[in-house]
């Protein structure tokens, strides 16, 4: 078992290297640039072979948010050896956006990343999407929904991510869920739940139990349905913990055993090497 003291001093190592990321391009879209924040492992922590990648999806339902808010897990994982990476997409306040836009960003992320993958230093067999609220719901409909893929884009390159990590996503669009009132009649289109299947990545869902919008029975029922059809799928509900509670500064320990959880899985899939 882990000893709690080398995840602390890995954790305080991360925090005390943090850097600016480096911005890239990857789509542009109705006048808008939308770039891809990259965090990389430290130099002298590098090797020839080729990383396992995250792209994650900030939060802010599909209206407001930026890629800063997964920085401090991008770092974390950047110094445990993993190419991180924050993406912009367009959202309602800034682009006027709609979550069917949301979800069409973030399958020209998967591919940018894909195809850029050699460059980055990626092994494009490696590549998880990770998010928060809404931007877990971008995540998980990327490896679910066959739609929304932007035109004129290569479909033959796959946005297929490899795993997923879930922060009280919003994955449930039908009668009901969360943000029914947007997709409306087209729920089926964008709503995760309604699109799952054999051969889905492997997930791991983090969710407290006095989230407001997320009930735990939606997270249940994703993670039975994903089961039965032979997926693998985790999920850790947190007592008493709130709407992202996963988000460094906020209350209680929600950051640290959300990142130590998430650590855990990733060393399961072979991505990262046990502590």
């Amino acid at each position: 078992m882990r000893s709690i003291f080398g995840f602390l001093a890995l954790f305080i190592s991360s925090v005390l290297w943090a850097h600016d990321p480096d911005l890239q391009i990857y789509k542009e879209v109705d006048g808008h640039t939308l770039n891809m924040h990259i965090f990389t492992p430290p130099t002298d922590t590098q090797e020839k072979e080729l990383k396992p990648a995250i792209v994650f999806f900030f939060g802010g339902g599909w209206v407001g948010g930026t890629p800063t808010q997964f920085y401090p897990q991008c770092e974390y994982l950047a110094a445990r050896g993993m190419v991180a990476m924050s993406a912009e997409y367009r959202v309602k306040s800034r682009h006027h956006a709609t979550p069917f836009d949301c979800v069409e960003d973030g399958k020209s992320a998967l591919r940018w990343v894909r195809t850029h993958a050699e460059k980055l230093g990626i092994d494009p067999d490696r590549i998880a999407a990770g998010g928060g609220s809404a931007g877990g719901h971008v995540a998980a409909a990327v490896a679910t929904v066959p739609g929304l893929n932007a035109p004129g884009e290569e479909l033959s390159v796959s946005c297929l991510p490899d795993a997923l990590v879930l922060f009280n996503p919003v994955y449930d669009n039908g009668p009901g869920g969360f943000g029914h009132a947007k997709a409306k009649e087209r729920y089926k289109e964008i709503s995760p739940l309604h699109n799952l299947s054999e051969g889905m990545p492997p997930t791991i869902v983090f969710l407290g139990d006095q989230d407001n919008l997320i009930p735990v029975s939606t997270a249940e029922k994703f993670r039975d349905d994903m089961r039965k059809l032979g997926n693998r799928s985790e999920l850790f509900v947190y007592p008493g913990q709130v709407h992202g509670f996963f988000n460094q500064g906020k209350l209680g320990n929600g950051y640290k055993l959300t990142l130590a959880e998430m650590d855990r899985f990733l060393v399961s899939l072979g991505w990262l090497k046990k502590q």
